[in-house]
């Protein structure tokens, strides 16, 4: 299926890019998103006609990251567990876990911009977590993992 991206999609291109994609990811996945339309001549002429309005917004979001991006260089969380002995948690700790203690900290991240390359955290120590913010903004922050008793 021919497409239009309305925003940059990872991997696929970039706003105003007219791409063929698998008809199942365009109808289940980026046009309920809002991420893309369907490549007709009517969509092709509407698009144009907003393209600079599209880009004016589009960069307002990357603005915006990376004033966020910013307030989150070298920051450092810390997130209490219960840990065994061992240094072992009894339980993980997960985006949702992150974003929470982030939004207590006054930083404002939803759950879905947490990126953890090596899954939950299961250990005491010093761990560095991912922040997507915007797909050309990624903001990269340590979690330090305490054990309590």
């Amino acid at each position: 299926m021919q497409i239009i991206l309305m925003e940059k999609v990872i991997n696929l291109g970039t706003l105003g890019d007219v791409v063929k994609v698998k008809d199942g990811y365009a109808r289940n996945f980026l046009i309920p998103q809002g991420k893309a339309k369907r490549a007709t001549a009517a969509n092709l002429k509407h698009f144009e006609e907003k393209r600079a309005e599209l880009e004016k917004a589009h960069a307002a979001a990357l603005a915006a990251a990376q004033v966020r991006a910013e307030k989150l260089a070298d920051f450092t969380l810390v997130v209490s567990q219960k840990a065994g002995m061992d240094g072992r948690l009894f339980g993980s700790v997960t985006n949702i876990d992150i974003a929470e203690a982030l939004k207590a900290q006054g930083i404002e991240v939803a759950k879905a911009e947490v990126r953890m390359p090596n899954g939950p955290l299961k250990a005491i120590g010093e761990f560095p977590v991912s922040i997507a913010l915007h797909t050309d903004v990624i903001a990269d922050i340590t979690v330090t993992v305490q054990g309590e008793r």
